[in-house]
């Protein structure tokens, strides 16, 4: 019994011995192996590469762009007995003593005094030319010296939906100003209603972008790629379902009406001299005692016609219905004041109209709106 035992160890201790010797002879057979590939195999370089000195650029960097408008750009300070509001603008043009900034109207509204800061944070006081509500532009004169550089005008008519833009402004508080915005255009003649200051509404024709614009970025530049301003910022549509929808007035707009505003005339537009509702607001029709053939969905009807007016010489009456102005149809009264306004004083229209189911048509020579 014994003896079976001590056989046993035996070839215990024989199998771990060898077992060790082949683990060291594996061993020592790979690590020769592997000195052999090192010293003895030529580098394939079709197989073995090593990487230096990488460089990575940004091919749609916006830099150069920003570069050419940067410095032109200025926060708008609006002050009543207190700072009231901020806004920014862009000096677009100066002369031998003075720059001239374009900004947006209800940026300057009801300021007692308006002030200017560029973007080496000198502060000067700004002087008002001219503004106007409709348009929701305003021109402001500062002296020279304060101008580091004057932006370049370019035509938004030749953008494309899809273009980079970028914006330059002082969003929501002056701790941020020349923030730079970078988007698309995502839209062009798109018709917007704004409330006016009197409480009426009135309709804008605008690009629209997903560039950030936010509360302060109203009336600075929205630039191309090529760092040409194509637009006056001025507003966004702000909701909790909706992002990205921003809106600059196309600077087409703005070059009509700068050499106006920077004399400070008054921007003429004509009125057809009536008082009128919407054709399809059945509680307004009701109120004015109106009472219509059919339904209307589009136009407005006329409720009262003034003397002396565009309107009672091409002989409107109370309860005609305006369906067009030349060829246009119109939507409701917001919608006729928008065409009216395209027009210039002195221009003459065609205005097809209903009255008792017989559709009528009839010619407008406009004058000037009181």
């Amino acid at each position: 019994m014994k003896l079976i035992i001590l056989n046993e160890r035996v070839m215990f201790l024989k199998n771990k011995i060898i077992y060790v010797c082949s683990v060291i002879i594996s061993l020592f057979i790979g690590i020769c192996g592997t000195l052999l590939v090192v010293y003895y195999i030529p580098e394939d370089e079709e197989t073995v590469k090593v990487t230096e000195n990488v460089n990575i650029t940004e091919s749609d960097t916006i830099a150069p762009a920003v570069e050419k408008v940067y410095d032109s750009v200025v926060t708008v300070l609006n002050y009543d007995r207190s700072l009231s509001a901020t806004g920014s603008g862009f000096v677009y043009k100066t002369d031998d003593k003075y720059g001239y900034i374009l900004t947006n109207h209800h940026v300057i509204s009801g300021a007692r005094k308006i002030e200017v800061t560029n973007t080496e944070d000198v502060t000067v006081e700004a002087t008002l030319l001219g503004s106007d509500e409709y348009a929701d532009l305003a021109v402001l004169r500062v002296d020279k010296d304060f101008v580091l550089q004057v932006a370049s005008l370019g035509d938004s008519t030749k953008s494309a939906i899809g273009d980079t833009v970028f914006a330059v402004g002082t969003p929501v508080d002056v701790k941020y100003a020349g923030s730079v915005t970078k988007g698309i255009i995502s839209g062009t003649n798109r018709m917007v209603d704004v409330t006016l200051d009197d409480g009426s509404v009135f309709i804008m024709e605008v690009l629209q972008t997903n560039t950030a614009i936010n509360p302060g970025n109203s009336g600075g530049p929205l630039v191309n790629i090529n760092g040409e301003v194509i637009g006056i910022n001025t507003l966004k549509l702000v909701e909790d379902k909706i992002e990205g929808m921003g809106f600059a007035i196309p600077i087409e707009m703005a070059t009509a009406v700068l050499d106006r505003l920077e004399k400070g005339e008054a921007i003429e537009r004509p009125m057809l001299g009536i008082t009128m509702i919407d054709a399809d607001n059945q509680y307004a029709l009701f109120t004015y005692k109106v009472y219509l053939d059919k339904d209307y969905t589009k136009g407005v009807v006329v409720v009262e016609v003034e003397d002396d007016s565009p309107a009672k010489e091409a002989g409107f009456k109370k309860d005609d219905v305006i369906l067009k102005v030349d060829g246009v149809e119109i939507e409701n009264s917001t919608h006729l004041k928008y065409i009216l306004y395209k027009y210039s004083v002195g221009d003459t229209i065609k205005v097809e109209y209903e009255r008792d189911g017989k559709t009528e048509t009839t010619e407008v020579k406009l004058t000037k709106a009181i």
